[in-house]
């Protein structure tokens, strides 16, 4: 089940690039990533209350508060960042520059969770790379 909203979130995510870069036209970039955020927040606390989850928030540990404002503050960065690349640049030059998360990311579990690199994750690092180096030039 998994694989199956990873592909869908690969499929919103490629729709968001294509909706904003329209949306964003004549907008600045900071207040369409504020009015992109607010209809995320009203989506996810909506999710919250459809699915009756809401009494879990006293139960968060002040752990996972201060990771998860962590993460909040790293995804806003990376929003505001986003939109002015797609603001100022070419789509499809800038969303394969920003994929290259993917090949941080497994570079940071290594490193700050101890996750393994496989043989796959190496080769999969490097066609990343490579696939980015061609298509951003």
């Amino acid at each position: 089940m998994w694989f199956l909203f990873a592909l869908l979130s690969a499929l919103f995510a490629a729709l968001t690039s294509i909706l904003a870069k329209v949306g964003i036209e004549g907008v600045n970039s900071n207040l369409a990533t504020a009015i992109r955020t607010v209809v995320v927040v009203l989506m996810a606390w909506g999710m919250v209350f459809l699915t009756n989850t809401q009494g879990g928030i006293s139960e968060i540990s002040r752990k996972s508060w201060l990771f998860l404002i962590l993460s909040g503050l790293a995804t806003g960065a990376s929003w505001l960042c986003y939109y002015r690349a797609i603001q100022i640049g070419q789509v499809s030059k800038v969303v394969p520059i920003d994929k290259l998360s993917v090949v941080i990311t497994l570079v940071m579990a290594a490193v700050f969770l101890h996750e393994k690199f496989t043989p796959k994750s190496v080769i999969g690092c490097l066609l990343i790379g490579a696939g980015t180096l061609v298509m951003a030039l």
